[in-house]
């Protein structure tokens, strides 16, 4: 496997599982391959952006089903986060959606939209739009053209 691949993987895998409920950091290695200046930058905002929200779709389909894993030791959503995600979705509707890349808050958001039953598409639209854009953001500071 080339290295650019292997590259190309990492950034996929840490931005999926940083997307999940499983703690990850996918910001640092998007950075981290920004600042070689081996890959094109919508590449890499590309690969992370589609890991990201592919990890988040898997956290909606895991509130589709989520009455019947919640009890679950193993289970890991806190009732608390999963109780706070779920306020802060009644309040603003599937808006709230747009606050799904923040830290805390945004993958238990994902999972209360699935719980809810928001529309696949309404979920995909403003998952998509929220982390590309924190990641455009964060790749035009890093490469200096914001």
């Amino acid at each position: 496997m080339s290295n650019d691949l292997l590259a190309y993987a990492g950034l996929f895998s840490a931005a999926f599982l940083a997307a999940t409920i499983l703690p990850a950091q996918s910001e640092a290695a998007l950075v981290l391959l920004i600042l070689t200046e081996n890959y094109p930058l919508a590449a890499l905002v590309g690969v992370a952006s589609l890991g990201n929200v592919l990890g988040s779709v898997t956290n909606w389909l895991l509130g589709l089903g989520i009455e019947r894993f919640r009890i679950k030791r193993w289970f890991p959503v806190s009732p608390q986060k999963l109780a706070t995600a779920e306020r802060w979705y009644l309040r603003y509707g599937k808006w709230s959606l747009l606050a799904s890349w923040l830290p805390i808050v945004g993958d238990p958001l994902t999972v209360i939209a699935g719980v809810l039953k928001v529309p696949f598409l309404t979920f995909l639209l403003l998952v998509a739009v929220a982390k590309t854009g924190r990641y455009i953001v964060l790749a035009g500071a890093t490469s200096g053209w914001m």
